[in-house]
């Protein structure tokens, strides 16, 4: 499998970034009350969170991940790399996580099933 070059830019300055289709003036000029009312009016939109919401929260640490040497099938491995690279999201290792977690939580036994 050949390996495709990337090209990563990194800007230090925000004025360097290139400014697309976004009309940057307008979205400068807005309000805090103006983005408050099209956040109320976006079905779709999550709601703004007030100061009670952040004294509310809590940091949650992920769990500890084992460090582990497995092997897995080639077809497999590609699978979860080339689904990876499609999303843009994270890693194939953090997808293969995922998918044995889910296995893990609907076969464990009711007690063990508490996992936040």
């Amino acid at each position: 499998m050949a390996k495709r070059k990337e090209r990563i830019v990194r800007y230090t300055n925000l004025d360097d970034i290139p400014d697309g289709k976004t009309d940057w003036a307008r979205v400068r000029a807005l309000t805090d009350a103006d983005i408050a009312k099209a956040v109320a009016e976006d079905p779709d939109a999550a709601p703004l969170l007030d100061e009670a919401w952040f004294r509310r929260a809590v940091v949650v640490a992920p769990p500890a991940k084992a460090d582990v040497h497995i092997k897995l099938d080639q077809d497999v491995v590609q699978w979860f790399k080339r689904a990876a690279r499609a999303s843009g999201g994270r890693g194939y290792q953090t997808r293969i996580n995922a998918v044995l977690r889910a296995y893990v939580d609907a076969h464990a036994m009711p007690r063990a099933r508490k996992r936040a």
